[in-house]
């Protein structure tokens, strides 16, 4: 047993160290900085809470807008392959939208009257959730591109990698790649755990120090994808310098390193299209029309659809049978809603949960995560997305009940059963420590699967290609939840800054509903999706 166990060991965690390169390293570094980004998560949830009069159907709303730009990764992949020489310059772009978001939240926090002579706090808040997506947005498409140029197609000698020698490094390579994304998690909120060590005792002036103090370390994310960078340009100088040493001639050994053997042709359909998606979203977004949200999901839609059909027609049928049917079961398990922010305002009020306790929250799902990461590596290998997605909603439905009957009154009973050791947080604690390491398990194959079936001269596009799919359903999700919390009304209590008069009273007694409705679409949009799919003859990762 113990020399099962070793092997066991050996195999998923010691053999993804022994495969890391130091190539792999730029892509990671913007990988952890967008996990950093989780840094602020705790910090936004108590400011909305506390300072600001916003619905949670308008948080849903918001929600929406903000993952609009996620949306846009297949023109923006084509766009980094048509400018791969100079994609570093959008890394700068993101980097910039991003410093820029914290640098509004750092202002209300600091002068808020200040801020809100020139537009109200509420509409300050909208600009930074809306900036912040667009510059992770451009760096993660940049990211995956590398991802994919990080894995060598040459050996230090010049000669060509075999193809099974280049799957096992994509599969690598983005395993590594959730792990940095879920590694920056867990650092965050070991930092915030630390930061609210004592919040029970501390004034609202001394807690609003330690937000003010939050998003200014967070101004540590963009710094490090440009780290990432310079360090990318460092290793291409590095290995062009070795293969010129071996004798091969310069701008021979800077092609083989730096670019495919072809650059693509713009598609102007990609670009075209592009542009009439960015103007229908902004025109939509500025008018009143009524279901404006709706009407802009249905466009984007037909819109990337249109766009997946004019670009997968260089595909060998079986493939593109295989990229549609792994893009619908992958979208329908991501555009299942969720229950809102209602939830952790309940949990906040009535189960009295503080920033110290969901950022040991965040702590253990982040650990375990990365725990369930290598746990779960070979199942990941030898299982299709739609087996994953199938055991996960399964799980995820076993697992969410007891959130369900937290509300209830379930704590209470266990807690009169066993002398208070299990209540609400013990309950949170273990579901918690249960949920956390199938967070990722879905996206590692199919990630995996697109890296290693994407062209030389069209990684950025085709990796580009589901992920403009996928996180559109993020935004059928946002819709979704907003639903949901106009059918059942949720709110918290809600004082006016000036006079603390309440201006709208704490209501949860609908979120019970809420949850069970959500409940209910969760396990059954995935398989009905699973289920059609094998109906039209499609195949999946």
């Amino acid at each position: 047993m113990i020399s099962a166990t070793l092997r066991w060991i050996d195999v998923n965690i010691l053999a993804l160290g022994r495969e890391m390169r130091l190539s792999y390293l730029p892509p990671l570094m913007v990988y952890v900085a967008y996990g950093i980004s989780g840094l602020t998560g705790i910090v936004g949830t108590f400011f909305v809470k506390d300072y600001l009069g916003l619905s949670a159907a308008f948080l849903a709303a918001l929600g929406f807008w903000a993952g609009m730009p996620w949306a846009l990764k297949m023109p923006l992949g084509h766009l980094v392959d048509l400018i791969w020489r100079w994609k570093s310059w959008l890394i700068f772009l993101g980097a910039g939208l991003i410093a820029a978001s914290l640098g509004i939240m750092v202002g209300l926090l600091t002068d808020r009257a200040a801020m809100t002579a020139v537009i109200p706090a509420e509409a300050w808040f909208v600009l930074a959730a809306l900036l912040s997506p667009v510059g992770y947005v451009i760096q993660d498409v940049v990211a995956d591109a590398m991802t994919v140029e990080a894995v060598p197609r040459v050996d230090e000698h010049g000669a060509p990698i075999s193809p099974d020698a280049r799957k096992l490094m994509n599969t690598t390579m983005q395993t590594l790649g959730r792990v940095a994304l879920i590694g920056g998690l867990a650092l965050v909120a070991a930092l915030n755990l630390y930061l609210f060590a004592d919040v029970e005792t501390l004034s609202e002036a001394q807690k609003v120090a330690i937000y003010r103090k939050i998003y200014l370390t967070a101004m540590v994310i963009p710094l490090v994808s440009v780290l990432g960078v310079a360090l990318s340009f460092f290793l291409r100088r590095r290995d062009c310098r070795r293969l010129v040493a071996a004798g091969m001639d310069p701008a021979a050994a800077a092609k083989l390193l730096a670019e495919p053997e072809e650059r693509p042709a713009p598609n102007w359909w990609i670009l075209g299209g592009s542009i009439g998606f960015v103007a229908f979203t902004l025109g939509m977004g500025f008018s009143r029309i009524p279901f404006n949200q709706e009407i802009i999901f249905a466009g984007s839609f037909g819109i990337i659809a249109f766009l997946i059909a004019k670009l997968t027609r260089e595909l060998e049928p079986e493939a593109r049978a295989t990229l549609l049917g792994t893009a619908i079961v992958i979208f329908v398990f991501r555009a299942i809603p969720g229950p809102g922010e209602g939830l952790t305002w309940w949990m906040i009020d009535e189960l009295k949960f503080d920033q110290r306790f969901l950022a040991l929250l965040s702590l253990i799902s982040s650990v375990l995560t990365l725990a369930g990461m290598f746990l779960f590596r070979r199942f990941m290998a030898v299982r299709s997305i739609a087996y994953v997605v199938g055991f996960l909603t399964v799980v995820g439905f076993v697992l969410t009940l007891p959130i369900v009957g937290l509300y209830y009154g379930l704590h209470q009973w266990t807690a009169a059963l066993t002398g208070g050791v299990v209540d609400a947080h013990f309950i949170i604690l273990v579901n918690t420590a249960l949920e956390s390491p199938l967070g990722q398990i879905a996206m590692i194959p199919m990630l995996a699967w697109i890296a290693n079936s994407a062209p030389g001269s069209l990684k950025a596009t085709y990796f580009a290609i589901m992920a403009s799919f996928t996180n559109l359903a993020l935004s059928a999700s946002q819709l979704g939840t907003k639903y949901l919390n106009h059918a059942f009304i949720v709110t918290r209590q809600v004082k006016d800054a000036a006079t603390g008069a309440v201006s709208v009273p704490a209501n949860y007694s609908q979120l019970g509903e809420l949850l069970i409705v959500q409940v209910a679409l969760a396990l059954a949009l995935p398989f009905a999706a699973i289920l059609v799919v094998r109906a039209m003859r499609l195949r999946w990762a």
